[in-house]
């Protein structure tokens, strides 16, 4: 079962990497842009959102062709992120993957230019690419800004900026990382789902589970900034204390952090047997999520 998640996972990484290579190298733009977007683009990561969206898809549908555009979408977004993350502005990284973060390698001016255009450039993918139908690109469009703009990934990263040098509670730390985290981790579940054709009522139960999904990457991500090993997640452990974040090992202790994950663990797989998704790879991620190192 592992051996077919590995496989699963190493496929479609390489699948996504060469599809998001093929979708920039294709448009005439300068050339430092276009190095500076290829830069974070290429440098490695693990491409979980898109493979999420794939694997939601290949739990309902069977025609890979119309999630190419959707997921490559979503993985600009992601890099976009993390290029914004990393500056000096916002929380200042100098290594991201195991490399220098974008804007040590250009300046700040072109690493901010290069999210900008991965955002842009994203939803031009969406409005244009011939296998997905109108109405297929009004729910595409509709769901990822919403999941990456004000309502979802922003407010995230504001209210997660707020949070530093603060006690919150476990509620709050919910909020902050549903929205930070969680957004585009439920947009990649319920697009794949949606695209693959499943019912109104697996869809519903698609985005409980996407819900505890989002929060058991991001305690799990907490937890490996206490206990990681720098070489290993490729990037410095204990930036979290150093930048006085709110994380669930500072509210509840490493072993209540494991528990409380536990229990989102749970409610995940709970809400996968309602929506007809036990056996499936969405099943096997929930665990990867829980258990990864890096």
């Amino acid at each position: 079962m592992q051996a077919t998640l590995n496989s699963f996972l190493d496929e479609n990484k390489r699948f996504i990497q060469q599809e998001l290579y093929n979708a920039l190298n294709q448009i005439d733009i300068p050339q430092n842009l276009k190095e500076s977007m290829l830069y974070s683009i290429e440098a490695g990561g693990k491409k979980l959102r898109p493979i999420l969206l794939i694997a939601s898809f290949d739990t309902y549908g069977d025609d890979k062709r119309n999630i190419i555009a959707p997921a490559i979408a979503l993985e600009m977004i992601h890099t976009y992120s993390l290029i914004h993350d990393d500056l000096p502005a916002m929380d200042d990284d100098d290594i991201r993957r195991g490399k220098p973060t974008n804007h040590i390698v250009f300046d700040e001016a072109t690493a901010i230019l290069a999210g900008d255009a991965l955002l842009t450039y994203s939803f031009e993918l969406l409005a244009t690419d011939s296998y997905l139908t109108d109405k297929q690109k009004v729910f595409l469009i509709r769901e990822l800004s919403k999941a990456s703009g004000p309502r979802g990934m922003v407010a995230g990263q504001l209210l997660d900026m707020e949070a530093e040098n603060k006690k919150v509670a476990l509620e709050q730390l919910e909020r902050i990382h549903a929205l930070k985290t969680g957004e585009l981790i439920k947009f990649a579940i319920k697009s794949g789902a949606y695209i693959g054709n499943a019912t109104e009522k697996q869809l519903e139960h698609l985005d409980q589970f996407a819900y505890y999904l989002g929060l058991i990457f991001q305690v799990q991500d907490d937890i490996l900034d206490v206990t990681g090993n720098q070489e290993v997640i490729g990037k410095p452990v204990g930036s979290d204390e150093d930048n006085n974040k709110s994380t669930y090992p500072k509210l509840l202790g490493n072993q209540g952090a494991v528990e409380q994950k536990e229990k989102y663990v749970q409610l995940a797989k709970k809400a996968l047997h309602n929506a007809n998704a036990t056996d499936s790879y969405l099943m096997m991620l929930t665990d990867y999520f829980s258990t990864r190192n890096h």
